[in-house]
């Protein structure tokens, strides 16, 4: 590790975030982007073809460049990574990685292979340097929102799969631990307590296991910091009344660091390291807060080894309002879900109503804290299956919450015009064994036919 670059790192990306103006994120933007196209058409076949003669003189110049998806990029993998690399054989690689449970390590001791599953079940083989992963703790560091007075940090990472990327973390003041989320409760509470963690990253679905065992941890931590799901405003809240400590999330895909938490708690799109457009439903561009931004396209500013530009992202994105913290970049208010996780009900005119992820979300979790997990299975436009699994803190039985759970649903959706049957079933929730991120809705497409 290059102590040296990393501490310059960490300056340029603290300046950056608390001191470029609208104007300096703009013009520094449009440099990155003419810089990377101008590289990926030299050293891309795929790009050199799909973008010979479009002129890149703006912002809007930019915008008007054809967009790609996850299919493309694997179509075109060869074509579209600058490193010579071939897909069979990376490929081959990383689900041998997977097979036999070696995380560690590089793909020809110079690139972090990463094998996405995603949460429409299309596979997505992403490539990063190693010249990129070694200079993460600063960047960690600097897009945190914790302070150098922290330090060291003891984190506990709980992940479902380790990799070389995140053990590239680990600095002298920044030690990794990490646990697999199949991991149980009580030897995650002993690693806490035994190596004096201060800082626990987890999905929230893994916290929310933890909530009945935070009062046996005998230090207290620094911060949650929660990532891979979205988290609830009035679960954050929770978290932070029963673990006594901050809570902030992190917004990371495996095609970037898309946001991070600022000084004042508030999750900010990173600017400088990747390029985000957001439109609404009917192509307009989305730039202040309040409307939804349901076409997500991301550029990734940073890794020329597999440049995406103009990527489809199937996230649900609300602006927010600027941030007290002084930074211009702008604010994410929600993450909402995915497109895929928007349930569609037909209301009492028969016209499919959309119904956003968070708004169910919010709807569960609020009914009771005894609901630590639940899933929600889409089956017609007129009937949910919920799935929930209780917790036995309170002595309130798992009949009750039902009970509870399917009143709450049934007059929140009335209040949308909505009459749908709601099934509720108790059961035990498990996460994942393997990368799968956990799916926690499961809709249908606004056009399916109704079977009902």
């Amino acid at each position: 590790m290059n102590i040296l670059q990393g501490i310059r790192d960490y300056r340029l990306l603290n300046r950056h975030l608390y001191r470029f103006s609208n104007e300096q994120i703009r013009a520094y933007q449009l440099s990155e982007l003419q810089k990377l196209v101008v590289f990926s058409m030299n050293h891309a076949p795929f790009y050199s073809d799909l973008y010979r003669g479009l002129p890149v003189g703006s912002l809007e110049d930019f915008r008007q460049l054809p967009s790609i998806n996850k299919q493309i990029m694997m179509d075109h993998f060869d074509d579209i990574n600058t490193c010579g690399l071939k897909l069979a054989a990376v490929r081959d690689y990383a689900v041998q990685r997977e097979l036999y449970k070696e995380y560690l390590g590089y793909y020809q001791d110079q690139y972090v292979i990463g094998l996405s599953s995603g949460t429409s079940g299309n596979k997505g083989i992403y490539v990063t340097p190693k010249t990129m992963t070694e200079r993460l703790p600063f960047a960690f560091l600097a897009r945190s929102g914790l302070s150098s007075r922290d330090l060291p940090f003891r984190i506990l990472f709980l992940l479902r799969v380790f990799s070389q990327g995140f053990e590239d973390i680990n600095a002298p003041f920044i030690h990794l631990n990490y646990l697999s989320t199949m991991t149980p409760v009580d030897d995650i509470i002993r690693r806490i307590n035994d190596d004096r963690i201060n800082i626990l990253m987890a999905p929230p679905s893994l916290v929310r296991q933890l909530l009945p065992w935070a009062g046996t941890i005998t230090r207290p931590l620094k911060m949650i910091v929660s990532y891979a799901e979205v988290l609830e405003k009035e679960e954050k809240e929770r978290f932070r009344r029963s673990f006594g400590t901050r809570v902030i999330e992190i917004y990371q895909a495996s095609e970037g660091q898309i946001g991070s938490t600022c000084r004042c708690g508030n999750l900010h799109i990173n600017e400088d390291l990747v390029f985000i457009e957001l439109y609404d439903k009917n192509g307009e561009p989305v730039d202040r807060p309040g409307p939804l931004g349901t076409r997500m396209l991301l550029t990734n500013l940073i890794n020329t080894a597999q440049p995406l530009i103009r990527y489809e992202m199937n996230d649900l994105i609300q602006l927010g309002e600027r941030c007290p913290c002084g930074s211009s970049f702008r604010v994410i208010d929600k993450v909402l879900g995915r497109n895929d996780d928007v349930l569609y009900l037909a209301n009492k005119n028969n016209i499919l109503q959309p119904v956003y992820p968070d708004l169910v979300s919010r709807w569960i979790i609020t009914t009771s804290d005894n609901i630590r997990e639940f899933r929600v299975s889409q089956i017609s436009h007129s009937r949910l299956e919920i799935t929930i699994d209780v917790l036995d803190s309170t002595g309130e039985t798992g009949a009750a919450v039902v009970e509870r759970l399917r009143d709450r649903l049934t007059s929140e959706l009335s209040s949308y015009g909505i009459d749908a049957d709601v099934g509720i079933r108790v059961e035990a929730i498990r996460l994942p064994e393997t990368m799968a991120k956990y799916k926690r809705f499961i809709g249908l497409a606004p056009e399916a036919a109704d079977d009902s």
